[in-house]
């Protein structure tokens, strides 16, 4: 499906972004970047705060493209992880990754604690340090004037 097909499926909305909501969401990504590179948090919370930068991340891509998932979506993480395939042009293997680091974060939030080890909150990071320059670089590629 294209965003042209989410949005007639509800699943997304029209949305005009602006510079400062970019800059915003950037700012976001910075602090959740850093707190869970530079903090003492347990593993389950590095690997939220890691996922938080992701998410915000894919939020900027699609804000930049002219969409938003609404929050009454149930599913908007999924959308909003998802649409990076149509933003930035993510490959399914890099996605199927994010996938992994939501599905893991949903059952240390909500199902099981210590679920998650060091090295898969690192490795999360890593990650999310790959997904936040793509997306910066796209951004700047893309849609300079909002950089």
């Amino acid at each position: 499906m294209s965003l042209s097909d989410w949005l007639g499926s509800g699943f997304i909305t029209e949305h005009r972004t602006s510079r400062q909501e970019i800059r915003e969401l950037l700012s976001l990504v910075d602090r959740d970047l850093y707190e869970s590179e530079t903090g003492t948090h347990s593993p389950e919370w590095k690997l939220s705060i890691t996922y938080n930068a992701i998410l915000q991340a894919a939020k900027a891509a699609l804000a930049a493209t002219g969409y938003r998932v609404p929050r009454s979506n149930r599913s908007h993480h999924y959308y909003t992880i998802q649409s990076l395939q149509h933003t930035i042009g993510a490959d399914s293997s890099l996605v199927l990754k994010l996938e992994a680091v939501q599905k893991k974060r949903d059952v240390s939030e909500y199902e099981r604690a210590g679920a998650v080890s060091d090295r898969e909150a690192q490795d999360a990071l890593d990650l999310a340090k790959t997904v936040c320059k793509l997306v910066r670089n796209w951004l700047q590629a893309k849609h300079p004037e909002l950089m």
